[in-house]
């Protein structure tokens, strides 16, 4: 028979066979999920006898390991036992957990001590679909301080926001971090780099480049051509972002944010608008990524645009987490102050 009329048949057999073995991984993943939660909670039961926990304290983890790794094999470490008891101690309601993340997921959650970081890791990692690795990046990188330093002024209606929804796209300044991270590129704190260099570093690590913009990103294109009057422009990278409906323009300096940029890209954004959108694209948006920015100099080179123009720094190496995090916890403290 001819491979050719054979490959309708054998495509519908492996999507078939695809949804089954997703099914029953998913199906294996949930009663994992479930095993692991009781035994956290037959765990704590124990301890709370407190004749018990006075007798054997800390060995009675280290000797119920030793016993389970015998009879079942790996899974049973002690640092696992306790992630057990720690899921079920911070997990109040098993059955909502279900279907929605694997062990090694909550493994790398029940890391995080701050319930409102947690929670903001998890959902995103439900609603961004991360893999672990995806995860731990995220958490590495510090994006939970990132995204509430980038907002300015941290209230707690964010704090509980970001922590209950994750990130909402809901407008243009929703989709900014300050600063982004490009340490999946591996290049040296100092080491000066080109324009094009650096466009072309980001291309060839694409995937990791659109996990770091976020969520809903799809890539155009770089150096996409733009004519005005027989005049030949190029944007250095465009993306689209689908939950905002929105073309973004994203503009590359090795340098600090300079005025001129601004008025560049403000003149690509109104080319898209006019030329570009379609009927339901809303109106694009600008993103200048440069190595720093004054504060003020920006707020008078961005404001009283039109159009949606944000400047962001960028750094080659992962920030102090320690720094980042005292950063958050200041403004949050000055928050609680203003609201005594």
């Amino acid at each position: 028979m001819d491979s050719q009329l054979m490959k309708p048949l054998i495509n519908d057999i492996k999507n078939i066979l695809d949804v089954a073995r997703n099914n029953v991984a998913r199906e294996v993943n949930n009663e994992l999920i479930a095993a692991y939660w009781k035994i956290g909670e037959i765990i704590v039961r124990y301890e709370q006898n407190d004749s018990i926990r006075a007798t054997y304290g800390e060995q009675t983890l280290k000797q119920l390991s030793k016993t389970l790794t015998a009879e079942f094999g790996k899974g049973f470490s002690r640092s696992n036992l306790q992630n057990m008891r720690a899921f079920y101690l911070n997990y109040e309601n098993c059955q909502s957990l279900t279907g929605k993340l694997t062990w090694t997921h909550y493994c790398e959650l029940l890391s995080i001590s701050d319930k409102n970081k947690r929670d903001f890791y998890e959902k995103e990692a439900i609603n961004a679909n991360w893999s672990v690795r995806e995860l731990k990046r995220q958490i590495n990188t510090s994006l939970y301080e990132r995204l509430l330093l980038s907002k300015g002024d941290v209230n707690k209606e964010e704090v509980l926001n970001l922590a209950l929804n994750g990130i909402e796209i809901n407008e243009p300044k929703d989709i900014i971090k300050d600063p982004y991270v490009f340490e999946f590129l591996g290049v040296p704190e100092n080491k000066p780099m080109l324009e094009s260099d650096l466009e072309k570093a980001l291309v060839r690590q694409i995937e990791k480049f659109l996990l770091e913009l976020g969520r809903g990103f799809m890539f155009v294109g770089t150096q996409q051509r733009i004519t005005i009057n027989n005049t030949h422009y190029y944007a250095d990278m465009v993306f689209y972002n689908k939950p905002l409906k929105s073309y973004v323009i994203i503009e590359l300096k090795t340098t600090k944010l300079m005025p001129e940029a601004v008025g560049q890209l403000n003149m690509y954004l109104n080319y898209y608008e006019n030329e570009v959108n379609d009927e339901g694209d809303n109106k694009p948006i600008g993103i200048i990524l440069c190595t720093d920015k004054d504060a003020i100099a920006a707020e008078y080179a961005l404001g009283g645009l039109s159009t949606n123009i944000f400047a962001s720094k960028y750094t080659y190496y992962i920030p102090e987490r320690e720094q980042l995090i005292a950063e958050v916890e200041k403004i949050v403290r000055q928050w609680h102050e203003k609201e005594q």
